[in-house]
């Protein structure tokens, strides 16, 4: 995976990217344990939470990219 998208279903986000919890928390998304946000695109669950959906995708491909230079 190169980059996150904002039509990622939540459930893959995480599947790549584990540490994603940490940030949607932030972002105030306290359903990522909810099994119907695994079938939610990244943009459903953020206008749902009233969450700008490309702020939410700027968080975290800056996180993943940090994350994935790290693991190099």
């Amino acid at each position: 995976m190169e980059k996150i998208t904002k039509d990622m279903l939540i459930g893959d986000i995480l599947n790549v990217f584990p540490d994603a919890v940490k940030y949607l928390l932030e972002m105030g998304m306290f359903c990522v344990g909810c099994p119907a946000s695994q079938g939610e695109t990244l943009e459903q669950a953020c206008m749902v939470h009233g969450i700008d959906a490309d702020d939410m995708v700027q968080k975290l491909n800056e996180e993943f990219t940090a994350a994935s230079k790290k693991s190099d």
